[in-house]
């Protein structure tokens, strides 16, 4: 039984350091997911010149941003845009997931998508209305207690938003 917790990033900056702190507590960079708005037309998400690995930086720069190393190593790393929200960077499983839920989201946007994952519907509602104001969506797949206990401890002290887990059905 998989559960997936969720929590949201303010900026890159804190984005990254959550995705480092995952993958360094030995969560694979395939059960981690990040989901934010491409603002890569906007000053926002500009290049950064802290950058910790170029490769993480090259990748990000094919789907239009700058992003450092822990997302730019993320499986799955594309663009996708949702009516009603805009273009988006998705990084891990969320990808695939919203890709497909995309195509038939016409007309439930983001949330609609998120709703697909299992998120109940307030915190899809919530979680669109932060990622469309700027701030990042990460997620991870936790398979014990134990993991999911891990998450929420870095999630917490790292100061992230909006914590909260959920079975998976299907992702």
């Amino acid at each position: 039984m998989t559960k997936a917790v969720f929590c949201i990033a303010q900026n890159l900056e804190q984005t990254e350091s959550i995705v480092n702190h995952l993958t360094n507590a030995g969560f694979s960079s395939n059960a981690i997911s990040v989901l934010f708005p491409d603002k890569s037309t906007t000053k926002d998400f500009a290049h950064e010149k802290h950058t910790k690995a170029p490769e993480g930086a090259a990748i990000g720069g094919t789907v239009g941003l700058g992003a450092g190393a822990a997302v730019g190593l993320l499986a799955g790393i594309g663009a996708l845009a949702i009516p009603g929200v805009g273009p988006l960077i998705a990084a891990g499983p969320i990808m695939a997931a919203l890709s497909g839920a995309a195509v038939g989201a016409a007309t439930g946007g983001l949330a609609g998508g998120l709703i697909g994952l299992g998120i109940p519907e307030y915190e899809a509602k919530r979680y669109e209305g932060k990622i469309k104001g700027g701030s990042a969506l990460i997620s991870v797949h936790a398979k014990t207690s134990e993991e999911i206990d891990k998450a929420k401890d870095i999630f917490e002290k790292a100061h992230a938003e909006d914590i909260s887990s959920t079975e998976e059905t299907s992702v």
